[in-house]
């Protein structure tokens, strides 16, 4: 057998099933964060809320997916809130 090939079926690659599965749990997750009023995912453990938003999340996701998903979440928002700056900075500057 060639070195690089396996007789075993990859399971590791996710269907567009298992995909639509993850995003909806993420969704759902980030949803009752936002309900809550937590923007870094974990956080809300301490107070026991989203317990099985955050289960379901964590059953349809890989590991990485979850780490670069909760990581995404919080870039965005401080990218948000720059860009919020910027756009006052600017509009300040005109006057």
């Amino acid at each position: 057998m060639w070195p690089f090939t396996s007789s075993k079926k990859d399971t590791s690659a996710s269907t567009r099933e298992d995909r639509s599965k993850c995003w909806e749990a993420r969704d759902k997750y980030f949803a009752c964060l936002d309900r809550v009023g937590v923007l870094k995912p974990g956080d809300e453990k301490k107070d026991g809320a989203c317990a099985s938003e955050d289960k379901a999340y964590e059953q349809n996701c890989a590991k990485s997916w979850i780490e670069y998903f909760n990581q995404r979440r919080v870039i965005a928002d401080a990218q948000k809130d720059r860009l919020a700056q910027a756009n006052t900075q600017a509009a300040n500057s005109k006057r």
